[in-house]
């Protein structure tokens, strides 16, 4: 991580990803846990989770640990930590039917959270232009919040590509933001296969499994 753990004081972190399934709740539990280690209050929110059938299971889990690493947030409850919770696992626009995603309610349920911490953890859904409304991405969100953002990378062949398009989205944007490599996918073959690419295009690297 390139910024002391106190920059983030009284801000919000979006993590995004270059995609579906590719670790964006197992970083956001590094991160509540790299952040509290430092003496921080963490907080967690998800604006939206599809695919769910009695609870949201990403979100339950990380509401559960952000109550362990920070009592303030037992104040709150599960519906405010996910206030959009849909069944179709799909896009938001699609999974929210005839449901219409207020985005001034989400960012008062931002203020409100982040009422109760030092720092807040965002998780997006799915990727940077996932759609929450016909004209309106996940990426777009990011800057909604004013939030820096975290995009996780796979480290699958293929993540040269999916990177290099997403930071330059990022940057299109004009958002702040770093990037973790997940090594979960291709371990074996990632330090002959893009790993010599990514090295010398970026200088350094961030690895989740080094927080």
């Amino acid at each position: 991580m390139k910024k002391d753990a106190n920059y983030y004081i009284n801000k919000s972190i979006f993590v995004t990803a270059t995609n579906t399934d590719v670790g964006k709740t197992y970083a956001c539990e590094k991160f509540l846990k790299y952040f509290a280690k430092a003496g921080l209050k963490v907080g967690y929110f998800k604006p939206c989770e599809t695919g769910v059938i009695d609870k949201p299971l990403d979100g339950s889990k990380m509401f559960e640990l952000t109550k362990e690493l920070n009592k303030d947030f037992e104040n709150v409850t599960l519906n405010d930590v996910v206030p959009y919770q849909f069944r179709l696992p799909a896009a938001p626009y699609v999974a929210s039917k005839d449901t219409i995603i207020d985005i001034e309610f989400l960012k008062e349920k931002k203020k409100y959270l982040q009422s109760f911490c030092d720092v807040l953890i965002i998780e997006g859904a799915g990727g940077l232009m996932v759609p929450i409304k016909k004209d309106l991405f996940m990426i777009d969100l990011i800057n909604i919040f004013d939030s820096f953002a975290f995009l996780i990378t796979p480290s699958k062949l293929g993540c040269i590509n999916d990177t290099l398009l997403s930071c330059e989205a990022l940057k299109n944007k004009n958002i702040d933001f770093e990037f973790f490599i997940n090594l979960f996918q291709d371990i074996d073959t990632f330090d002959e296969v893009s790993k010599p690419f990514l090295i010398d295009y970026f200088g350094e690297l961030n690895f989740l499994q080094d927080l």
